[in-house]
């Protein structure tokens, strides 16, 4: 009889109160079941940490259940298809899904996962450019702040996985893009880099001063990744009928108190602003739509994939901590296979 596979997962140990530390998380070896009918076995090469992850480690209820202590984390994952019970896969297929991440390998149904095409672009860009982030990026901007040519843009956290992408479509839009960045770095990033028209260090300058210096003639969208202070700044310099994309508040997921709203809220009646949150998942609709162009704007060099990927899944704890602090340029991916 075969030996069992055996693989690595990581669990919540326990809840952080305020920002997560190592010591809320445990790292088990276990023996990998055989695929049930209708399941398929990957083989993970690597794995996504996010910022809405943070919300799930605390029992509280959202838009997606709250992870359970002692149970296997989860999140956005690509890697091959060894076993296969589906119809849908073979082995050797390439495949990414939003459940199989923080483990080297993953059983689940085939339906939890779809076809990831090394043609289009490398595999690791389908946790980036090409999946989740990226789609929120395209959705968020294009359906929801529906940019036109000669718009001003505003999106912080503009060096992330989202922002750095909603940047790029703005511009691909003819949009002039204004973007914030936590580091000297970054900033330099979005300018050389992404091509950006402004960026804007916040850690230097405080974010309501610089941005009036750089959107002198108002904002048309503002893509909000930050809340608070960000969100304040740009409610005041928004221009009639603006629309502001409320797709994240990074600046508040740790912290252990409410925190304040806007205190100029009110400026969106007379304004008449939108403001309007979304959750990605709700547009799968629109995934051909989206691989289709962001397809393409990769091969034609318009958009650009970047990541910052820290190696082995023992440093997985590590690399979410740090993107929660801003570690990260672009998607924060862990590499599981080091032959990835």
């Amino acid at each position: 009889m075969a030996t069992p596979l055996q693989g690595r997962e990581i669990r919540l140990k326990s809840r952080p109160h305020g920002e997560p530390t190592p010591d809320n998380f445990e790292t088990v070896t276990v023996s990998v079941p055989e695929p049930a009918e209708g399941q398929v076995l990957v083989r993970n090469h690597f794995m996504s940490v996010d910022p809405y992850m943070r919300g799930r480690m605390n029992d509280a209820k959202s838009y997606v259940p709250p992870f359970k202590l002692g149970e296997v984390l989860d999140g956005g994952s690509v890697g091959q298809v060894l076993r296969s019970r589906s119809p849908d896969f073979k082995e050797g297929d390439f495949v990414v899904g939003g459940t199989g991440g923080w483990r080297d390998y993953a059983v689940a149904p085939a339906k939890h996962y779809q076809k990831a095409d090394p043609s289009v672009g490398p595999l690791s860009a389908y946790l980036g450019v090409l999946g989740m982030p990226g789609m929120t990026a395209y959705v968020g901007l294009l359906d929801l702040g529906k940019p036109k040519a000669g718009d001003t843009v505003f999106v912080s956290a503009a060096a992330g996985a989202v922002g750095g992408v909603v940047g790029q479509i703005a511009r691909i839009q003819g949009c002039r893009v204004v973007g914030s960045a936590g580091s000297e770095a970054k900033v330099k990033h979005l300018r050389d880099d992404l091509k950006f028209d402004a960026a804007l260090d916040y850690k230097t300058t405080p974010i309501a001063e610089s941005l009036a210096k750089a959107c002198p003639e108002g904002i048309d969208v503002y893509f909000d990744n930050v809340g608070g202070d960000h969100l304040e700044a740009a409610i005041g310099l928004m221009k009639n009928h603006g629309r502001i994309v409320l797709c994240g508040a990074i600046s508040v997921y740790n912290a252990t108190a409410p925190t304040p709203g806007p205190r100029n809220l009110f400026l969106a009646v007379g304004k008449r602003l939108t403001l309007q949150g979304f959750i990605v998942g709700d547009h799968a609709a629109r995934r051909a739509d989206f691989l289709r162009d962001m397809g393409q704007w990769l091969r034609e060099g318009k958009v650009q994939d970047v990541a910052t990927v820290v190696d082995g899944l023992d440093k997985a704890p590590d690399a979410f901590i740090g993107l929660l602090r801003g570690d990260n340029t672009g998607k924060m991916l862990v590499r599981l296979a080091k032959d990835a």
